[in-house]
């Protein structure tokens, strides 16, 4: 569910018109809905209570400080996989007690940085890791709680660029070599051992994958309290899929998840650690673009707009599909028409969709993409010199920009010219 709904034949965010902040900002923009956002995390903390637990939004699927304040003003930790991520929610008000840090290359200065401003774990992904980190903290003077991030070996049914709990997956050490990582860890100075971390993939369409990797977390806990370790927090990812069409498509529940893991992992007195990023903001955020032509081809037609792969590019990087809308509401059994919907990049990946029907838009006309909160402005760049697009937020009938679209002159003088010519 979110609440980008056609009101009076056009399309709105909550209480706001998607054509008046068009007028304001210019196309392209994102925005996002703020009771989108709140209602999408309170599902996760209802599907884990009454167990105790932590939800962790994963910045990397949205990383804007105001969405990440209005989380965290919730209750909700963050997962990060960059010092630059950390920064992002200590300037959010996020403390450090409710950041963990994931991610397979974490540098030294990354983790002293952690290490002062605070940190609930680093999810620790191999030997080496162990060993740096373990030099960090007792140079510093502090003990960094980390857990340990297994490779269950599972096929999480996902797109091959978003699994990560596979053997040949770069994330993780073998489950298998747990038990002696884990006593390598227990020999180091400076690490404290706290629990277990999994994160098998993401955009899951279904809970078997889930419960088979949980499972075997579940055993490999009863095996490491039995050698002596403090097993007292299980990290168990994100990874919980969302409809990206308005068809038959339904991933599983956030309730049917909780109830899932409760089945699982519910006996081990455990505290539950969820870091779920796709679900919270996928479908609280919307692309706005504007229609500049209509190209008639060989053998078909082409909606050339003015968003481009810079500024949603899982289209063109995994072939996904974003359901697409024209911002005035078509009439009920009205025209449609197939076209190639593409961007302005000299690119031919440059296409959001192919052959897709759509209403039929003209120059000027406003449309929009669906579900594109998660991993869309995050992963935008300003190939071809295209300014980063804006970001707006809307809570009820009020919208701010929180990031501005930067000027040419800016996009300038971040460059400079040598003295010598």
């Amino acid at each position: 569910m979110d609440h980008f709904l056609y009101k009076n034949g056009t399309l709105m965010a909550e209480d706001v018109l998607l054509s008046e902040i068009a007028a304001a900002v210019g196309t392209p923009f994102y925005v996002y809905s703020a009771a989108t956002l709140t209602r999408h995390y309170k599902l996760f903390t209802e599907a884990l209570a009454p167990l105790p637990h932590q939800v962790c939004f994963a910045i990397k699927s949205l990383s804007n400080v105001a969405v990440l304040k209005l989380l965290g003003d919730l209750g909700a930790g963050m997962d990060v996989v960059s010092v630059g991520e950390y920064l992002r929610a200590k300037a959010a008000g996020v403390p450090g007690d409710r950041i963990v840090f994931s991610g397979v290359g974490k540098k030294a200065d990354e983790m002293r940085i952690a290490l002062q401003g605070g940190i609930r774990q680093f999810n620790v992904e191999s030997e080496p890791e162990l060993a740096v980190l373990s030099g960090v903290a007792t140079s510093l003077g502090l003990i960094a709680p980390i857990t340990i991030r297994v490779n269950p070996d599972v096929d999480a049914k996902t797109h091959e660029k978003i699994a990560t709990g596979k053997k040949e997956n770069k994330f993780g050490i073998p489950i298998s070599r747990a038990p002696e990582v884990y006593a390598l860890a227990a020999r180091l100075p400076g690490l404290k051992v706290v629990g277990i971390d999994v994160h098998i993939g993401s955009q899951l369409t279904e809970l078997a994958p889930f419960e088979e990797a949980y499972a075997k977390v579940a055993a490999l806990t009863q095996t490491l309290r039995a050698a002596g370790h403090q097993i007292d927090r299980l990290d168990l990812g994100g990874g919980l899929g969302i409809p990206y069409t308005r068809s038959n498509e339904a991933p599983p529940l956030p309730m049917d998840y909780g109830a899932m893991i409760k089945r699982v992992l519910g006996h081990l007195d455990c505290e539950i650690e969820i870091e779920p990023g796709r679900l919270i903001s996928g479908n609280s955020g919307v692309l706005v673009s504007s229609v500049i032509y209509n190209k008639a081809g060989e053998d078909r037609d082409f909606l050339i707009v003015d968003a481009a792969m810079n500024d949603l590019v899982r289209p063109s990087m995994y072939g996904a599909h974003h359901d697409i809308v024209p911002v005035t509401e078509p009439a009920t059994g009205g025209a449609t028409q197939a076209y190639d919907v593409v961007g302005p990049v000299c690119e031919t990946g440059d296409t959001f969709a192919k052959g897709r029907a759509l209403a039929k838009v003209g120059p000027g006309d406003l449309i929009a993409f669906r579900s594109a909160g998660a991993y869309g402005a995050v992963m935008a760049s300003e190939y071809n010199t295209r300014p980063l697009v804006p970001e707006v937020l809307v809570k009820g009938d009020q919208f701010a920009v929180i990031r501005a679209r930067p000027t040419y002159d800016e996009i300038l003088k971040r460059d400079s010219i040598p003295e010598w010519l």
